[in-house]
Parts: C-alpha cells; sequence; structure tokens
C-alpha cells in the first residue's frame, strides 16, 4: 500500500518550525537585566553664609522704683487736711502736699520765738551801748588800759549770745511749721497710707510709703558666661541697651531701658552678679515715651545688647552633632562631616564662628546611621526611574532630530 506524499508535508512542517525555533533562541541576545538603584533619603538643608551680629543675652527681672519712702511725721499733732489723691496709686508731684497735722501750737511757737528774738535784739542794742558809755567815762577819768569787765564786754558777749539762741529757736520754730505740711519729695505714686483724716500722729510715725515715678530698675541676674558677652558699663562709656518684654492684657509689650550698672558682687546663694537696668518715665507722666506703662511689680524677660561679631553663622542648634561637627550636602549630593567651632548658643541657635564655607548646605534631617558619602536627596530632586526616563526620552529626541536633519 502507497503511503501519499502529501501525508509527509505536515510533520515537516512542524519539524521545520521547531528547528528554526531553537535556532532563534540560541542566537538571540539575553535580555539585559538592570540594578535597582535605591533613592537617597530626603534631607532638608539651611544654606549657610557670613554676617555681622550683635550678642543677645537673656535673663529677667522684676521692676522696681529706683526712689522708695516711707514719710514719717517730724512733729507730732492731729491730721486736719489730706490730698483728694491721698489713697494708694495717687500720683504726686514733687513738692506737692499729701496731709496737714495742725499747725496752732507750731504758729504759737514761731510767734514766742520771734518776741524774744526781738527782745534779744534790744538787749544787744542797750549792752552795746552801756559799753560805749562805760569806755568814754574810763578814758576821762582814768589813765591806762581798761578792763573788760569794766566795759561791759562779758555782758555784751551774754547779750549776742542770747541773739543767737533766739535766731536759732524762731529757725527751729519755723521748720517745725513748715514740717507740720507733708509735701512729696519727689514725682511719685502712693503705694500705701499709714495715717488719715483726724488722726493724731507723734513725731516718728509712720504716714505713708511713696514709690518715684521718674525711673523704674530691674534688677537682671547674668551669669558669668553671659558677662562674657557683654560689654559691661564703665564711667564715660556708653550703656548697653535693654529689651523689656512682657504681656499687658493679653499683648505682648516692649520696654527700651539701659544697663547703667552691676552691683559688684557676687550672689552668695545663685552664685550670679546683678545687673540693673533703668527706665526712664515708666509711667508715662512726663511724655508717651512707652507703648504702655511698666508698672512696678511687673515681671519681664529681658534682652540684653552685647558685644559685635563678625563674619559668624547661624545653624540651629539642633544639626550639630554631640561632637561639635555638621553634615553636608555636596555638589554630588553626597554626605560629608565637617568639625565646627560653636561661640555662642542662642535660644535654638548656635554661633558657628569657624568650619563652614559661604554656600554650605547644612543638613537639618536627623539621620540614623549617616556616612561620609552616603548619597542624599533634596526637596525638587527626581527619583532615580524619573532620571532615567528622562534620559530616554532626550536621546529619542536626538535620534529624531538627527533623522529629520539627514532627510533635508
Amino acid at each position: 500500500m502507497k503511503i501519499k506524499k502529501r501525508a509527509f508535508i505536515p510533520p515537516l512542517i512542524i519539524i521545520v518550525a521547531i528547528a528554526l525555533a531553537v535556532v532563534a533562541s540560541m542566537s538571540a541576545k539575553p535580555p539585559e537585566q538592570k540594578q535597582q538603584q535605591k533613592p537617597g533619603a530626603m534631607v532638608e538643608v539651611k544654606e549657610v553664609s557670613p554676617r555681622d551680629m550683635t550678642f543677645l543675652v537673656d535673663s529677667q527681672g522684676t521692676a522696681v522704683p529706683k526712689y522708695s519712702t516711707t514719710l514719717l511725721a517730724e512733729v507730732s499733732g492731729q491730721i486736719i487736711e489730706v490730698s483728694d489723691k491721698y489713697n494708694a496709686g495717687g500720683f504726686f508731684k514733687k513738692g506737692e502736699m499729701l496731709l496737714q497735722i495742725d499747725p496752732s501750737d507750731y504758729q504759737v511757737a514761731v510767734q514766742q520765738a520771734r518776741a524774744q528774738l526781738l527782745q534779744a535784739q534790744a538787749s544787744l542794742e542797750e549792752e552795746r551801748a552801756r559799753s560805749k558809755v562805760a569806755e568814754e567815762e574810763w578814758s576821762q577819768f582814768t589813765d591806762g588800759e581798761a578792763p573788760a569787765l569794766g566795759l561791759r564786754k562779758p555782758q555784751l558777749a551774754s547779750a549776742l549770745a542770747s541773739l543767737e539762741s533766739a535766731e536759732a529757736n524762731l529757725a527751729m520754730a519755723q521748720r517745725n511749721l513748715e514740717r507740720t505740711t507733708i509735701k512729696a519729695p519727689y514725682d511719685s505714686v502712693l503705694r500705701s497710707k499709714q495715717a488719715g483724716l483726724g488722726q493724731f500722729v507723734g513725731a516718728g510715725a509712720q504716714i505713708a510709703t511713696l514709690f518715684g515715678t521718674e525711673v523704674a530698675e530691674v534688677r537682671l541676674p547674668l551669669s558669668d558666661l553671659d558677662v562674657t558677652y557683654l560689654n559691661l558699663p564703665e564711667e564715660g562709656s556708653e550703656h548697653p541697651k535693654v529689651l523689656l518684654e512682657s504681656q499687658v492684657s493679653g499683648v505682648d509689650t516692649e520696654w527700651l531701658g539701659s544697663l547703667v550698672r552691676t552691683e559688684g558682687v557676687l550672689d552668695e546663694n545663685s552664685r550670679v552678679i546683678y545687673g540693673v537696668v533703668e527706665v526712664q518715665d515708666p509711667y508715662n507722666l512726663s511724655a508717651d515715651s512707652h507703648e504702655q506703662p511698666l508698672r512696678f511689680g511687673r515681671f519681664v524677660q529681658a534682652q540684653v545688647k552685647g558685644q559685635q561679631v563678625s563674619d559668624v553663622m547661624e545653624v540651629p542648634t539642633y544639626a550639630i552633632n554631640p561632637d561639635d561637627t555638621v553634615w553636608v550636602v555636596g555638589d554630588e549630593r553626597q554626605l560629608n562631616k565637617k568639625p565646627v567651632e560653636v561661640i555662642r548658643t542662642q535660644q535654638n541657635t548656635s554661633i558657628v564662628g569657624s568650619g563652614l564655607e559661604k554656600g554650605d548646605k547644612v543638613v537639618l534631617t536627623q539621620l540614623k546611621n549617616a556616612l561620609t558619602g552616603m548619597k542624599v536627596r533634596l526637596p525638587g530632586d527626581p527619583l532615580p526611574e524619573q532620571m532615567e526616563s528622562s534620559e530616554v526620552a532626550e536621546k529619542s529626541n536626538q535620534v529624531a532630530e538627527n533623522a529629520n536633519s539627514e532627510s533635508e
């Protein structure tokens, strides 16, 4: 039985297809294996540049009056009149009356002292006349020098002493009369009163306590480290300016003062030295010197202007490593470690004197296991996949441009 030739065609086609597939698989290039790149960590940086600055020393204290006086009665008597402002919080000008003690007895004493003075003056004139008569009589009837007693010189000296005593008594009586009027010794505010209308007070009794309103003081504790950054005031030198801050009725308020002196000794308990800041016209009584009055007893935060430095850089304190180094990002997006010299830390900022250059990008992000040369990314840098896509697109555009140029 003859086998038809057509029966061999399908198997032959299959064998040929298999052979072609084997040849094609052997000649094809294996697919390129691309190594996936892990993107670098995203970090935040601060680009630093040198500048000049003034150190600020922070402190705090309470506003108190520079002058505080407790008035005492210098004479005794009943209080017969008081000022309308004679209440706690009342403001008085220098020489203004607070209260009046009954002056009747002291007016009588002045009259008596004046009468005694007139009597002493008359006695002195009388003795002078007698002395002159005695001198003339002695010269007419007796030769030689007259004795002092004969010329009534002792009596004349006694009359002169009585006159001086009478003048002193009159002056004292007048001063006591003036002391019946209690006056403010300077521009002041009444802090408290201990005597009132109708009350009898004796000499030495407390009348009232006054706070001077011309100048307020704030005592600021300063450590040894703080003092190194300040230009402490000296005789003839300019006083450092001080900015005082506090909240008044919920609003941040500022006052400007001057560091006028230090107390000169260290506090035995806290081991600090106190600087004294003066604020002129704290109650705005002379002019609108301040945004709000600085009332006595208010607690304030203070910033004292200190020494000036040049070519320093500011870096957040948290960006500085415990070994006084910082991480910076280079042009190739690699980490580098630089040692720095910190000359001062104020608030949350460290002042770097050396170790950094203009334009350095200091890393602010806290990195775990950071190593020198480690790749990082900055905000705005593309991911590796995006970089490859952009490179492929750029090459395709370049090939197309070349083809178009050749066709032309």
